[in-house]
């Protein structure tokens, strides 16, 4: 829950997605399940001015929305927002809808019916949460597909070497599928053993590490491009950003990282030409 959230969840155009596909499921939901009973509110009118009439109510509730997600956008431009704190601005959100739309049922009905304010924000809430949770949901599973199908793209087209500019390393298995990805910050170095690559990277400031059927030869010609990432061993890539100490001993160059209780990195006499040309780029 302290984690960030995805940045294509306040990204612009998809708050904008979510917004236009929340309308349009709340004008099907009040349209098909008419809450608060409210076809009968206004009797005998016809079923075009009905959808007229709660089209209206409709885009009047979005407001809070709109108004909503236009304060989210500016306060993720000041600092991350956290799963919890996007989870309590929903909430805020639901609420403040649910409070309009008691106000509505209130207050505008033209039936004559005195209507208890306390049952009607309780139906309030739960009607508001169906329209905005599900939706929600919704348009958070198609970014996220979005987002995934786009990083198997770019590696399947040879772009993903551009992982400086986004600061995320997509790692696909041999068949291609996406196994894991990690901001480059966090990652520190892969080690190689037979089909199978590890992973080691920092997760909440402690070292974790992720196995995956890939060779180091295609992170190498793919991943490690125009990136702080090099290959130092035929059995490891390692993030030269992460590096701390690059030192002489009698078995060759060895890399110490700034991350504590991480082994030293060799440097073998094949990658060492290669290795010291860009780690001098990358130390400039």
């Amino acid at each position: 829950m302290d984690g960030k959230i995805p940045a294509y969840l306040i990204e612009k155009k998809n708050s904008i997605k979510t917004i236009l596909f929340t309308a349009f499921f709340a004008l099907l939901f009040i349209n098909l399940f008419q809450p608060f009973g409210s076809r009968n509110w206004y009797p005998g009118i016809s079923d075009i001015r009905y959808f007229a009439f709660s089209s209206l109510i409709i885009l009047t509730g979005m407001l809070v929305v709109v108004i909503s997600r236009i304060i989210l956008t500016v306060f993720s431009k000041k600092r991350d927002v956290l799963y919890w704190q996007y989870g309590t601005w929903i909430v805020c959100e639901i609420v403040a809808m649910a409070v309009f739309y008691t106000l509505f049922a209130k207050f505008f009905p033209k039936d004559g019916i005195v209507r208890d304010i306390s049952e009607i924000f309780r139906q309030s809430l739960i009607n508001t949460a169906l329209v905005l949770l599900l939706p929600y949901s919704i348009t958070w599973l198609y970014f996220s597909w979005k987002e995934k199908s786009a990083l198997l793209e770019s590696i399947e087209q040879g772009k993903s070497t551009d992982i400086h500019s986004r600061s995320l390393v997509a790692f696909p298995d041999e068949k291609g599928d996406l196994k894991i990805s990690i901001m480059l910050d966090n990652l520190l170095y892969i080690e190689s053993a037979d089909n199978y690559a590890t992973i080691y990277y920092l997760n909440k400031s402690n070292m974790s590490h992720y196995l995956i059927r890939n060779s180091l030869k295609w992170m190498e010609e793919n991943l490690a491009k125009d990136t702080p990432l090099i290959r130092c061993h035929r059995s490891y890539i390692v993030n030269i950003d992460k590096v701390k100490i690059l030192k002489k001993e009698k078995s060759g160059i060895v890399l110490e990282l700034d991350v504590d209780n991480t082994p030293d990195i060799p440097v073998s006499k094949t990658y060492y030409e290669s290795f010291m040309h860009k780690f001098s780029q990358y130390s400039i």
